[in-house]
């Protein structure tokens, strides 16, 4: 189906039509604006007696590596953190009904090692892309990149859901402490956080195309 909208626009382009007219009317027939809007990028807007398509972005297996290696960086830190500061609220506010084995500090080691290692590693990957996409902005159309966003978008929005929901079952209940309040301040502005950055991110990406 979506084709036929290229088909379509190619040839009203080349028949000398304006892009506005294009999106009048093709809404008129049905399409979404995104269609549209996604039909009409796919030639550049030069004068010129016949189309003239853009350059596709290419994705390499090299920038796909990349990415998974970042945004897997991502989660491990953002998660080890949460770990961390839910370990540190542990022990300075323990649960009464539950004797807390202070003498226990791997969870805290690996909490710790963790993002020492993942999230420097994220930063400079991303360093990297931002250079990237800097030099080749049509690199900010790759797919993989898209996917994996919106993918953290779907997650963070599932913990901060999850979370306020959590905070409103037990607020019903009349069963808030500090220390669940604490855990649950932690979990959204770890997951706010991420989401915001992310979404930002891609408001940024539309705006310059």
């Amino acid at each position: 189906m979506t084709n036929e909208l290229h088909s379509f626009v190619k040839e009203a382009l080349a028949a000398g039509a304006t892009r506005e007219k294009i999106r009048v009317v093709s809404a008129e027939a049905g399409w979404n604006p995104d269609e549209i809007k996604g039909a009409l990028a796919l030639y550049a807007d030069v004068d010129f007696p016949v189309p003239v398509p853009r350059r596709r972005p290419y994705l390499s297996a090299r920038e796909a590596f990349i990415y998974l290696v970042l945004f897997t960086c991502l989660y491990i830190s953002a998660f080890n953190f949460g770990s961390l500061l839910f370990e540190f609220i542990n022990r300075w506010i323990p649960d009464a009904l539950r004797r807390y084995e202070s003498g226990d500090l791997s969870s805290i080691r690996f909490a710790v090692a963790s993002p020492i290692v993942a999230f420097p590693l994220y930063l400079w990957l991303s360093a990297i892309m931002g250079k990237a996409v800097a030099g080749d902005p049509d690199k900010r159309g790759s797919k993989i990149r898209k996917w994996l966003t919106y993918l953290t978008l779907f997650v963070a929005a599932g913990v901060l859901i999850g979370d306020l929901i959590s905070l409103f079952f037990n607020l019903l209940g009349g069963e808030l402490t500090a220390r669940f309040l604490l855990k649950t301040l932690v979990v959204l502005l770890i997951a706010g956080t991420v989401f915001g950055y992310y979404l930002w991110d891609l408001r940024q990406e539309e705006k310059t195309n």
